[in-house]
């Protein structure tokens, strides 16, 4: 069955979801996705499946950058979920880049089946 969410509904889901990227919990951020889930990122563009793939990966992700503050710009509602429009706040060395990127959302009864994340690294590759 496909779910329909409205932009209220993914502005609620990203309001409990974006806050689990930061602070450095991979459990609860993998909490928040189906347990064959797919993820992707410019860093795995190839991207992997599976809820035990995902804190493998989120466990490393979160540890190198526990202190990002992702917050969520608009969303836009698609079939079975929403485009999700995102800043992130990343503290580096002795600075603070922020990036804005984007990000679809595909859902099955409350959780993440799919999530692609898009944004221009460049900046963020010549700090790490």
């Amino acid at each position: 069955m496909i779910e329909y969410y409205t932009k209220e509904m993914a502005q609620e889901f990203a309001s409990r979801w974006l806050p689990a990227w930061s602070g450095n919990h991979p459990e609860l951020l993998t909490s928040f996705y189906a347990e064959d889930a797919f993820y992707l990122d410019p860093a795995i563009p190839q991207g992997i499946r599976g809820k035990a793939a995902l804190l493998t990966y989120f466990t490393k992700l979160l540890a190198r950058f526990p202190d990002w503050k992702w917050t969520q710009r608009d969303a836009i509602p698609m079939e079975g979920g929403f485009l999700n429009k995102w800043n992130a706040v990343i503290p580096l060395k002795n600075t603070k880049l922020e990036i804005d990127g984007v990000c679809s959302v595909q859902m099955r009864d409350g959780l993440i089946k799919r999530n692609e994340v898009y944004f221009d690294r460049t900046e963020l590759l010549k700090l790490i």
